[in-house]
């Protein structure tokens, strides 16, 4: 086991590239072994099991995008921040198909409080979303927005699910400019 230098990081990040090639769903702890040579057994002492190899790319993967969000909205605010925000989420999401689809698997909740990148996804898509006056719940609600527009969008665009002759990129533009209306007009929950 030695030889082939296996360790749980280096497992991690060979699932998440092998998520990149051949899809999310078809990351196995097999393919995994087969990769580094190894039988799945050599395997258990890194991983506990798929679910955990799968769970780990997730952090992964979501800790590389919140990166580069918080890059591009980093000294911005309202439009700016959330186009920049809007634009780091698309761009990893098609560069990264594999890695991005973990981003979007249910986590066991008892392993969200102690994932570094699920509290900095947090802060930064919260705090980008306070600079529009949003307070709880709506915060809440903003946020589900925004990611249920930006994941099926990407998810359309990657399957090439945009047959009209509309350039992309504009119709992305547009979206945005709508979410930023929408934010700025947001109808505030009454109690």
């Amino acid at each position: 086991m030695a030889r082939a230098g296996l360790t749980p990081d280096r497992l991690t990040e060979a699932a998440a590239d092998l998520a990149d090639e051949v899809g999310f769903e078809n990351v196995t702890l097999s393919a995994l072994a087969r990769h580094f040579g190894v039988k799945d057994a050599s395997l258990y002492s890194h991983v506990k099991n798929l679910q955990d190899l799968r769970t780990r790319v997730a952090f992964l993967a979501g800790g590389e995008m919140i990166d580069r969000i918080a890059v591009a909205v980093a000294g911005r605010a309202g439009k700016d921040a959330l186009a920049a925000f809007a634009g780091a989420y698309r761009a990893y999401a098609l560069e990264r198909p594999g890695r991005y689809a973990a981003t979007q698997m249910r986590i066991d909740q008892s392993l969200v409080a102690d994932a570094p990148a699920l509290r900095r996804t947090a802060e930064i898509t919260y705090g980008m979303l306070r600079a529009y006056g949003l307070e709880e719940p709506d915060l809440t609600d903003a946020v589900r927005l925004l990611r249920a527009t930006f994941h099926g969008y990407c998810a359309l665009e990657s399957t090439g699910g945009f047959g009209a002759p509309r350039d992309v990129q504009k119709s992305w533009d547009r979206a945005v400019d709508a979410l930023h209306v929408a934010l700025e007009n947001w109808p505030h929950d009454t109690p």
